[in-house]
């Protein structure tokens, strides 16, 4: 069966990466970030189209089964208000008259877990906002934190899933398949990274045959892959770096470092992915959008003084290694990838999506 998607705010692609990677028909797409929306031209089609979403002439977009993709939380602060004078305000409203214009079998709408906590300005949920608008339009609304970890992502990255169906049918998400008392464990940074080889400014080759299952899926057919080149770092990094040990972070730096922010933080605590090295036996934390810093998140590859590089990060959010970046600047790419929502689990949600459709 043909599942017609159309997809918002899409990125370079990893939610409609696993959709397709399922069987799913993606018949338009739109970002505006330009090096974005040429990524994911290369690597998946030349249905999306570069453009503000508020912009868009809704008759042009065409009819879909599903409608996948969120709003940046940005736009959340003005739910409720209908203040459509700010262009962030109107992206929540904007993508609710997309989904009353095309009238889809069910939307998937992925963001922060902060979602659950926000408020607009009159104290209102946000997140009770939004269900009471999609209910108000026909839809029954079932949302979920899911771990990206849990299904087979080298990652612990929590995302608010909601999931909109039309009509009184009630969408069960997709049972957990790795971590403790599952069927399998959780994909580790190591099982993740280890087969890759020295660092290359250009192609770069494998060092070995796959280990794992995780690396054999993501190489496919793949002999060669890019984007794994280190970042440049100061003298500074360099000497914070060699101290974290794997798993650690800024605890691990000698006292006597000259960085006032790192004592600051070993007197204070708190934020204890920063300056943090990966474990080799458990998954990331979340990729953001500075993987190219170390302090922002746990960004120190396990068992080499460097960062993890944008292949590796690529590899963190289960990007096959075929998948490559359309961007001149190291901020561009960077963004990219850690805004992504991670193929492999869009998958599952996507697989879980089609079950629904094919029994109701």
């Amino acid at each position: 069966m043909s599942i017609r998607v159309v997809s918002l705010f899409s990125g370079g692609g990893g939610l409609d990466l696993g959709f397709i990677q399922e069987g799913f028909d993606i018949v338009w797409a739109v970002d505006n970030m330009r090096s974005a929306v040429d990524t994911y031209k290369h690597n998946i089609g030349d249905h999306i189209v570069c453009a503000d979403i508020n912009t868009v002439d809704l008759k042009t977009i065409p009819r879909c089964d599903i409608v996948v993709g969120g709003p940046p939380c940005q736009s959340f602060s003005l739910i409720g208000k209908r203040q459509t004078e700010d262009d962030r305000g109107r992206l929540v409203w904007r993508y609710m008259d997309i989904i009353k214009t095309l009238k889809p079998k069910m939307f998937m709408f992925e963001n922060v877990v902060g979602l659950l906590s926000a408020k607009n300005s009159e104290g209102k949920k946000i997140l009770d906002l939004l269900v009471e608008e999609f209910s108000s339009i026909g839809y029954t609304v079932t949302h979920k934190v899911v771990n990206a970890a849990d299904y087979g992502v080298p990652q612990h990255r929590k995302r608010v899933i909601i999931v909109g169906v039309k009509g009184k049918a009630k969408f069960e998400f997709p049972t957990e398949t790795h971590g403790d008392g599952r069927k399998e464990k959780h994909v580790s940074a190591k099982d993740a990274l280890s087969d890759l080889g020295e660092l290359s400014t250009g192609q770069a080759a494998y060092i070995h045959l796959p280990k794992t299952a995780f690396q054999k899926n993501i190489r496919g057919t793949s002999k060669r892959t890019s984007g794994h080149s280190a970042f440049t770092l100061s003298e500074l990094d360099k000497y914070i770096i060699k101290h974290v040990k794997p798993g650690g972070n800024y605890m691990d730096v000698p006292k006597s470092v000259n960085s006032k922010r790192i004592r600051r933080l070993q007197e204070t605590g708190g934020h204890t992915t920063c300056y943090g090295r990966l474990s080799p036996s458990k998954p990331s934390y979340t990729i953001n959008t500075y993987f190219n810093r170390p302090n922002v998140g746990c960004n120190i590859h396990y068992d080499q003084a460097r960062l993890i590089t944008i292949r590796e990060a690529l590899r963190l959010q289960s990007f096959p290694d075929n998948y490559d970046l359309i961007a001149k600047s190291t901020r561009d790419k960077c963004t990219i990838v850690g805004n992504a929502v991670p193929p492999i689990m869009a998958r599952a949600i996507a697989k879980q999506i089609r079950k629904h459709l094919e029994t109701v």
